[in-house]
Order: structure tokens, then sequence, then C-alpha cells
């Protein structure tokens, strides 16, 4: 389905209490298919595509990532949603955050899965190498220089056929305006710091960290759950950034008892 006013392309799936997803920065919602069978039988699942991700429409260059906080509310108003439990993913979490603070009120509760808080030097450095990458316009070469970071060590070793079965999704998938909305994407969170606003957040929250993570280490979630006042933090061993597709059963299980 569409929302034409912003084309937005969304989906919903299964009865219950309201649950958007947010996808991280390189996801579309197709990403979100094996979560949706083993959510959809207790919570209303809504994945979208944020604009310059997916079936969405494209944004001009230069926005920051708020934009997608205040897309997501016209989304939720167009749902006739005036509540709502949060997933959010990487960068999908960073706008959960965003969107927590300025709309506390259409927050139920809050999943933040391999979020930060801010953008420190090491991602900033990250994000320039993954542009690069982009601008070469080959989805393989694409998935050779950006992707080894977002797995874990021991998910290469254990599930490397998935992986080039992934890379050879890339390889011819990815298009030319995927590449130049990601760039865009991936330039939108330069100035994002929210550290010292995480104070106001009074929802539950669920950090969902995971031990070899080198994109959103475990001890920056660590930090931003001593901010967050009630939250439960949970160190996924052995997985990596991507955590939600390396352990899908783990994370699966643990929304739906915080959720419930």
């Amino acid at each position: 389905m569409f929302f034409e006013e912003l084309g937005i392309y969304y989906e919903i799936h299964g009865q219950g209490p309201p649950l958007v997803l947010l996808n991280g920065i390189m996801m579309n919602t197709l990403s979100w298919a094996e979560h949706i069978e083993k959510l959809k039988d207790r919570f209303r699942l809504i994945v979208y595509d944020m604009r310059d991700q997916g079936r969405s429409s494209r944004l001009e260059e230069g926005y920051d990532n708020g934009i997608h906080a205040e897309d997501l509310k016209r989304l939720l108003d167009h749902l006739n949603l005036p509540q709502t439990h949060l997933w959010g993913l990487s960068y999908g979490g960073q706008v959960s955050l965003i969107f927590t603070l300025r709309y506390p009120e259409r927050v139920d509760k809050l999943v933040l899965s391999n979020t930060s808080a801010h953008v420190d030097q090491y991602l900033l450095a990250l994000g320039e190498q993954w542009k690069r990458a982009a601008r070469l316009y080959d989805g393989e070469a694409f998935f050779d220089l950006a992707l080894p970071p977002i797995y874990s060590r021991n998910f290469y070793n254990q599930r490397y056929d998935w992986l080039e079965n992934r890379k050879q999704l890339f390889k011819d998938a990815l298009t030319r305006e995927w590449f130049d909305g990601f760039i865009r994407l991936a330039s939108s969170n330069a100035t994002y710091d929210l550290r010292a606003e995480l104070h106001q957040i009074k929802h539950p929250v669920l950090l969902l960290a995971a031990r070899d993570d080198i994109i959103t280490p475990y001890a920056q979630m660590l930090e931003m759950s001593r901010a967050l006042t009630g939250s439960q933090f949970v160190c996924l061993p052995e997985t990596g950034h991507a955590a939600f597709l390396e352990k899908i059963d783990t994370c699966c299980t643990l929304i739906r008892g915080f959720l419930s």
C-alpha cells in the first residue's frame, strides 16, 4: 500500500497491539519477512520504507534524519494510530528515538536494536567508507566493501553460503537510484546526538545490543541504558550489528516478552 501524500510504501500484517518496525539504513520492508511470520500472531505489524528506501519516494540532497520522524507521525495519523510500540533497528532506532522525544504521547513501548544515541568519529569514518563504496554503483563490490563490519566473524564463518546468496541479491537488485538514496541516507545523521536528551524519555525501553558489534558497541548501548529510566538491557553473545538477522528467534522471543 502507498501513503500517496508522501509516497511512502507500507504493509500491515497480523492482529493485536500495533508495532511499527523501522528499517536500518540498508533495509526495506522485505528485510522483515521472517520476523513478521514470528510476530504477526501477537501484534498488528506496520512495516514501511522510509523515503530514499525501497519502494518509497526519493528526497532531495541535504536533509537530516529527523525528517523521517515527521514522516512517521504523518503515516501514523494516516493510519489513525494514536499510539504504538516501536522497534527501531540501527538507523531506524535513531529515528525512533527522535520520534519518541518529539511525540512521547504517540509511543507505548520502545525497542532499540544496535542503536546509538550519537554518531562518533569512527561511525562517521565508516559512513564515508560506505558512501565511497556506493559511488561505485556496483552491488557486488558494495557488498564486499561495506557489509563485513555489519555481520559477526562467527556468522561469516558459519553462514558464508547465505552471505554469498545475499551478495548475488545485491548484484542483481541494487540500482543507481538505490545507491543515490543510500548516499543521502548515510549523510543525514552526521550531526545526530541525543545524549543530552535521553533522560527525557520515560517509556519502557528494551535495548538489544550485540557483543561483537563494532558499529554500535555494546558499551555505548549500556551507557545509553543508564540514561533511560527503567530500561532493560540485553547483550547477545557471538553476534554483530545485524543481530536481528543472525539471531532472529532470540530477538523475536525477547520482543514478544517485553511488549507483552
